[in-house]
């Protein structure tokens, strides 16, 4: 059999990238891009949002309650005169929160007993002396409140808000919810009236990432408490390399920042130069931005994690995945011919002076419960090198692994590790031969036999178990024998890889020894990756984790593209002006229309769609119809030209707005991969279909790329959705789906909003323009691009425009 990587499974399981939003300032994209569709200037749910789409994921159980809880000058947060810091984290947090997305400001007061009189919010957990006061007057008894750990209930009605958690992790998962449940009609501000009993499925509820670098901190701390804490995942992990200052061998983080610009400056996903061109780990040389934090920045960003009651485990790679470990040390490594050898020898006790000095380093700094020390992907030539006697690799990477286990219970640290090498079945059994591309023959390992795993692997080690999704006849053996291997080895594990593709998950969850999972995110972590391919995947497995159920493909889609307004906002930092103005009016382009529903060229006829104004939340757009023709069209030659236009200048503006509202659409589905597919130039996993340029009267000219998934969708993407063999949720982070067309022919455009950093100045018009002969990423694990995309056009339906105040 052969061996099951991690990047294989990756691509068979991972899910569509879609959409993505940047700030204009430092953004890679020229633009900023932000939701013209949200409910209301404050991206509040409205009154109407019916109650199961008040909550993600979504409670056990929620029912109304007989009135909704008035937010104004009147109400206050109470806590208790013995008030515990987290009282008041709770009670300072929803207060800023108010205050920031809602212009409430209401006071945090101490009391030592509720005044039936007063409008009060009251949050704690059980032992918060308030919160037992408001149980006994909502006659809410023990019994009710056995909800286990993590477990809350959430309370509002014309009176009283109330959030009673059974420990502390329970009020803050209550106090997430609350925060869903803000809305605004008329003006007036106020909290859903609800009852909600609520506890989580599973225990382990996780997300993996990179270290950010130092330009994507402050969206790492919105990514946390915005995104993590309000869909209510508690674990954390972090892969840092030597992405931290390491004082005890700062040559360490020199020696990283050499190996990312050798990797990113040659153009590749994998380093240069490998021994006879043998297959190596992936780099990741994306960890940290490529650079690396200080300490105090990386202690900061974990008590940040913390606050918010999420467990951080960081990721400490140890024996593979080591580029960052040996780019100063090629005597310890196992190849040391490699230009950047990856994995260090075992059979040499040196190796562990250095690792065990990381360690600590790491252990002092961040404090953890447990540590991912990696472990994953031996690719491994076995016995090449004339310094590194490691002809007995299953013995080896079991003494490596006890070796650093023992050295992380010594400091109080538990383990973490992936567990492919633990299993046969994935790895396969025995030595395997290969053959280099220079033809060079060489050996490298199965997995470890039972006998070696039973003897040398810690039975407290936590297995990320990625190897999950049933491939029948394929690659990996039977996901469910292995889990259950797992388990009989006498080992708990997690989902590593987690996608909300699992089959049969309704029976898989039973098993005791599963904690639950965590989701992957193989590249930088910034807001273009996590937007424009993440969001489905991420909400998703919260949802599954959270509930226990696995959601059907398009209703995640739709409820996906429904939260991302919301979500953007929150995650960019920055209100659009479509959610703040009352001024925002159609652009006539009539004058520029070159076609109308047939486009023979691409094969494609769009049904009927609607030739009035319509209003997309605060937007009106005009759709008319001259002479048949509706649109602007331009064509993306792909493999061959496409005889469709391929600009079209002279779009009318003629005043300096505040933003311009695109509703555009793509004639045919393109591709978005992951971005991990082209580490050294990320926004190209993305078919770029096109560009707008804005053309100020001074003749400056700015651009905004088109790209798919990123801020464009094709046109019937709700019937792709829809379709029976798709399997995954699409949607678009970047723009908004609007739907132009009806029930029976269901059209969608999608509104992106850009933002003019150049306020005051007029825009004389707006030229669109296709591309020609774009390739993006290959799918296949290498350093190359993928084909030529197909041909395919960018349909413009209707510009608006956001003016100016006067």
């Amino acid at each position: 059999m052969n061996d099951l990587t991690r990047r294989e499974f990756l691509s068979t399981v991972a899910g569509a990238a879609v959409g993505t939003t940047m700030a204009a300032h430092g953004s890679m994209w020229q633009a900023a891009i932000y939701p013209a569709s949200a409910t209301d200037s404050v991206a509040a749910k409205s009154v109407d949002t019916p109650l199961p789409s008040l909550i993600f994921p979504a409670p056990q159980h929620i029912s109304a309650s007989d009135s909704s809880f008035l937010l104004d000058s009147e109400a206050i947060i109470a806590v208790p005169k013995n008030a515990t810091e987290q009282d008041y984290f709770l009670a300072r947090s929803l207060a800023h929160e108010l205050s920031d997305r809602f212009d409430r400001h209401l006071r945090v007061e101490r009391v030592d007993s509720l005044d039936s009189a007063r409008r009060t919010i009251v949050m704690g957990s059980t032992q918060n002396s308030l919160v037992q006061q408001c149980c006994t007057r909502m006659g809410i008894n023990g019994d009710q409140l056995a909800l286990g750990p993590e477990g809350y209930i959430l309370q509002s009605n014309k009176n009283l808000v109330l959030i009673a958690g059974g420990d502390d992790r329970g009020a803050f998962w209550g106090f997430q919810s609350l925060r869903q449940l803000v809305c605004r009609q008329d003006h007036q501000i106020s909290i859903r009236g609800v009852q909600v009993r609520d506890w989580p499925d599973k225990p382990f509820r996780g997300i993996y990432l990179f270290l950010p670098g130092r330009e994507n901190i402050q969206y790492f701390r919105r990514f946390v408490r915005d995104y993590m804490a309000l869909y209510k995942y508690n674990t954390l992990v972090m892969e840092i390399g030597a992405s931290m200052r390491l004082d005890r061998h700062p040559e360490l983080n020199a020696g990283w920042v050499e190996f990312a610009r050798d990797c990113n400056y040659s153009c590749r996903n994998y380093p240069p130069d490998p021994f006879h061109n043998i297959e190596q780990n992936s780099s990741h040389q994306d960890t940290g931005d490529g650079a690396f934090l200080g300490k105090e920045e990386v202690a900061d960003l974990a008590r940040w994690v913390a606050k918010h009651h999420i467990e951080l485990i960081p990721e400490i790679a140890s024996f593979t995945h080591s580029y960052y470990l040996l780019t100063r040390y090629k005597a310890l490594a196992a190849v040391p011919e490699n230009k950047w050898p990856d994995i260090y020898c075992a059979a040499n006790k040196d190796s562990y002076s250095l690792v065990c000095d990381v360690y600590d380093e790491f252990i002092d700094v961040l404090k953890p419960k447990m540590v991912h020390i990696g472990h994953d992907e031996l690719f491994l030539p076995v016995n090449v090198s004339s310094t590194c006697r490691d002809e007995h690799i299953g013995e080896l990477f079991g003494q490596d692994v006890k070796i650093v286990h023992d050295h992380l219970a010594s400091r109080g640290v538990k383990t973490a590790l992936w567990g492919d090498m633990l299993l046969e079945s994935v790895r396969g059994r025995g030595m395997k031969k290969r053959k280099a591309p220079d033809g060079f023959t060489y050996s490298t390992p199965g997995g470890m036999t039972p006998e070696q795993v039973q003897r040398l692997i810690p039975k407290d080690c936590l297995i990320f178990n990625w190897f999950w999704e049933e491939h029948p006849g394929g690659e990996g053996g039977n996901a469910k024998l292995n889990e259950n291997t797992l388990e009989q080895m006498g080992f708990q594990q997690v989902y590593g890889n987690f996608e909300p593709t699992i089959t049969d998950y309704e029976a898989r969850k039973q098993r005791p020894t599963l904690l639950g999972g965590a989701p992957s995110a193989w590249f930088a972590t910034n807001e273009n990756g996590f937007g424009k391919e993440l969001q489905a995947t991420f909400l998703g497995c919260s949802s599954i984790l959270w509930t226990g159920h696995v959601p059907e493909p398009k209703t995640l889609s739709d409820q996906v593209q429904s939260m991302i307004p919301i979500i953007r906002r929150r995650l960019s930092g920055v209100v659009p002006p479509s959610q703040t103005e009352t001024s925002i009016i159609p652009v006539d382009i009539s004058t520029q229309f070159n076609f109308g529903s047939n486009i023979p060229e691409l094969k494609i006829t769009l049904p009927s769609t609607d030739t009035r104004t319509i209003r997309s939340a605060t937007v009106p757009f005009d759709l008319k119809a001259i002479s048949n023709r509706n649109s602007i069209l331009v064509g993306t030659d792909g493999m061959q030209p496409s005889g469709l236009p391929k600009r079209v200048a002279g779009i009318p503006v003629g005043t300096a707005p505040i933003s311009l509202i695109f509703l555009h659409a793509s004639a045919k589905s393109a591709s978005n991969t992951e971005s991990f597919r082209i580490i050294w130039d990320q926004q190209d996993t993305a078919d770029l279909l096109g560009w707008y340029e804005i053309v100020y009267e001074d003749g400056y000219v700015m651009t905004i790329p088109i790209r798919y998934g990123v801020n464009i969708l094709e046109w019937d993407w709700q019937q792709r959705t829809a379709a029976p063999d798709q399997k995954r949720a699409t949607y678009c982070y970047g723009a908004d789906a609007v739907s132009i067309g009806n029930a029976e022919n269901p059209v969608t455009f999608f509104a992106l909003e850009w933002i003019n950093p150049r306020l005051g100045k007029i825009i004389r018009e707006v030229r669109l323009n296709g591309t020609t002969g774009f390739r993006g990423g290959s799918t296949e694990f290498d350093n190359n691009w993928g084909p030529v995309i197909q041909n395919n056009a960018v349909m413009l339906k209707a510009v608006s425009l956001v003016q100016k105040r006067s």
